[in-house]
């Protein structure tokens, strides 16, 4: 993502909660600016696995859109995972790892869809392959599209 205020590119939304501000920039803002700072961009507000959004009409469509991400366990996170299958339940290493993977693929998605000039993605879909032994490719993709209130 690419901060607004600033203009350095700073990680994902998964990281630090913000429509389109770095961190450093975040932590400068009175609490006010922090509220606002924390909403989504419209976009994320206007993605869906519906192929149509309620109270709008689709004027342009630019394509498929894709964010794409491989991701491997190390090490430590397999112990680690290895040692929570030992109690069962949640294997909470792994969840957060496939978290962060998905919100990564479709945080890239969306930065797709708004080089090309959408405001909304319609029909999005998550797809997972094992490349090779411990490391998946996760695919976020949907249909770009630019949107007006009907």
């Amino acid at each position: 993502m690419r901060c607004k205020v600033c203009g350095k590119d700073y990680p994902s939304l998964y990281y630090f909660k913000t429509a389109d501000t770095c961190l450093a920039c975040y932590e400068g803002m009175n609490e006010e600016d922090r509220k606002k700072a924390a909403q989504p961009a419209e976009i994320f507000r206007m993605t869906t696995t519906a192929f149509t959004i309620d109270g709008h009409r689709i004027v342009k469509s630019f394509g498929i859109v894709r964010g794409i991400t491989v991701r491997s366990r190390s090490v430590f996170g397999t112990i680690g995972a290895s040692l929570q299958t030992i109690v069962g339940g949640n294997i909470t290493l792994f969840s957060e790892l496939c978290e962060q993977t998905r919100a990564e693929a479709f945080e890239m998605m969306v930065n797709h869809a708004l080089e090309r000039g959408a405001n909304a993605v319609i029909g999005v879909r998550y797809d997972a392959t094992e490349i090779i032994q411990g490391a998946t490719e996760v695919l976020c993709y949907g249909t770009a599209v630019l949107v007006e209130p009907e």
